[in-house]
């Protein structure tokens, strides 16, 4: 058997935006609490070759309130992730907005 190699991880370009640089984005997410939510909600990332830097997470009840912070994707891909997470059926809440430090260094 040959041994196993080491593949460095590439990072998927997207090719709607190639020109946008990567930008840092929040996703607010508000979901049913199941117990396959959180699966669903990051293999949208895992899916896009996406590691999110921040990933915070709280239970009220019978919902989630999901907060993810990714800097790898250009704007539209954040779209792009977004309207898919809309489409969850447990979601029923999701907005996108750039994350604080990305939003200051623009009005800076």
């Amino acid at each position: 058997m040959p041994p196993l190699e080491a593949v460095p991880p590439s990072t998927r370009p997207d090719v709607w935006a190639s020109h946008a640089a990567p930008c840092a984005v929040r996703f607010c997410i508000q979901a049913e609490a199941e117990a396959d939510v959180l699966c669903r909600v990051l293999n949208l990332f895992a899916l896009q070759q996406l590691v999110p830097r921040h990933v915070e997470v709280l239970r009220d009840d019978d919902s989630f309130s999901i907060n993810i912070v990714s800097d790898e994707q250009s704007w539209h891909r954040a779209q792009v992730i977004g309207e898919k997470l809309r489409n969850l059926v447990s979601v029923f809440d999701m907005t996108l907005e750039l994350d604080q430090p990305a939003r200051s260094a623009l009005t800076g």
